[in-house]
């Protein structure tokens, strides 16, 4: 079957032919390959073509596909069960690797997506401070849940409106919008009298592109948390062990009251988790009255793979500066070859994530990510591909560097992306 006729059956069956909109290509045009298996680096589709792979599932294949450790981890415990709906010492185990890492994170519970995390984070937060309102940024994806789908109002005081059919505006009507790396827009919504209980925040951003977070703007950030007894959310579902052994703590030193993290901590099975302060996290049901539960939480295949990949993130002290060099490395190449064919290119790394966009300035916050070039970053997706280079289907993603990866595949894709800029110039 070509990728074709594989697109077309699923089209059939599934709501788009996707089970997670951006999959589609939507935005860079054409049609996805068909996924046929994964090794290291790469992607083989069901045609047998191979791509370099700078996706990685999104984020959590930081040792590359089908990783030999985590792969015996999941086989051998899937022997003794796949899911026991009651507790098991893995969970226990993978807590500690991350509790013991983080100052800031006392006791974390686990669920299966960063929706999920970042959901429940949210309630407990609103919980612990006895208040309803909640800070979000423009740009920054929290999940698919319904208080978080909101676009920005017409000023500071405004409620968001629902920005997807099907959330309730009464749902969003307790949600600010707030300007990213922009603190007076956040010093705004607390002085109007808002009744703020959390603030959520990626402090690396990756759903606009990659967008770090200022440091003065964080600190400002975690100042008025403290000045309005508001709960500080980190959402590090992303930037969890991707950008750092840390997160952005590497880059910020500020010490969010709740963290969440997902991807990475699964090792490629579905697992995520919110944790922070013990106060915090002792309102949790059953020691608490905010309620939270999940079937498959804590399932012993997906902490086992959690538990592998975290050991060998720990194991491996130089991983991060290799991740980090080889990121730089790939971007420094998109931007000589941008700039050798007179494109407009802002290219950024933190650890091993990267993202780059085609416009003439700096990218602070979503508002500069919009003026992006998103019809030449599709020309350079589709030329990418014909070439064996595996992009993210969208201007506003970011990107992964895997461990298997070497200075020569870096090279290769530079070398494309140099091809792909002189076939884009001369049309």
């Amino acid at each position: 079957m070509t990728n074709k006729e594989a697109f077309k059956e699923a089209k059939s069956y599934i709501p788009g032919g996707v089970n997670s909109p951006v999959r589609a290509f939507g935005s860079v045009g054409g049609e996805p390959f068909m996924v046929s298996y994964g090794k290291g680096a790469y992607l083989v589709d069901v045609e047998g073509n191979r791509y370099l792979d700078f996706i990685q599932s999104w984020g959590p294949l930081i040792f590359g596909h089908c990783d030999k450790d985590i792969e015996n981890a999941v086989i051998e415990t899937a022997k003794r069960g796949l899911s026991f709906g009651a507790p098991c010492e893995l969970e226990t185990k993978l807590a500690k690797l991350i509790c013991d890492e983080f100052e800031n994170v006392e006791k974390i519970r686990f669920v299966s997506s960063g929706t999920e995390a970042t959901m429940s984070a949210i309630r407990v937060a609103r919980g612990y401070s006895k208040k309803d309102g909640l800070i979000k940024f423009e740009g920054c994806y929290h999940g698919h849940s319904d208080a978080l789908l909101v676009k920005a109002g017409s000023g500071a005081t405004t409620y968001g409106n629902a920005s997807s059919s099907g959330v309730p505006e009464d749902v969003v009507k307790n949600t600010y919008l707030a300007k990213y790396n922009d603190l007076a827009s956040v010093e705004a919504i607390f002085k109007s009298g808002a009744q703020i209980g959390a603030v959520i925040i990626e402090p690396i951003a990756g759903n606009m592109g990659l967008v770090p977070a200022c440091n003065e703007f964080l600190k400002g950030l975690r100042a008025l948390c403290d000045e309005y007894k508001a709960v500080l959310i980190f959402d590090e579902v992303m930037s969890g062990f991707r950008a750092s052994k840390h997160g952005s703590f590497e880059f910020n030193k500020i010490k969010a009251d709740m963290v969440t993290f997902g991807k990475v901590i699964g090792g490629g099975m579905s697992a995520a988790a919110f944790g922070g302060k013990a106060e915090i996290m002792d309102c949790l049901s059953p020691d608490g009255a905010v309620y939270q539960a999940g079937t498959l939480s804590g399932n012993p295949v997906a902490m086992a793979a959690g538990i592998a990949s975290i050991s060998k993130i720990y194991k491996d002290e130089k991983l991060y500066d290799r991740l980090g060099l080889l990121a730089k490395m790939l971007v420094e190449g998109f931007k000589e070859a941008a700039d050798k064919n007179g494109i407009d290119l802002q290219i950024c790394t933190r650890g091993s994530m990267f993202g780059f966009f085609f416009t003439k300035d700096e990218v602070k916050n979503y508002d500069d990510a919009l003026k992006s070039d998103t019809k030449m970053y599709a020309k350079f997706h589709r030329a990418m591909l014909n070439r064996g280079v595996y992009l993210a289907p969208s201007q506003f993603e970011t990107g992964f560097i895997c461990s298997v990866m070497s200075e020569d595949e870096i090279k290769f894709a530079v070398d494309m992306a140099n091809e792909a800029f002189k076939e884009i110039k001369n049309g």
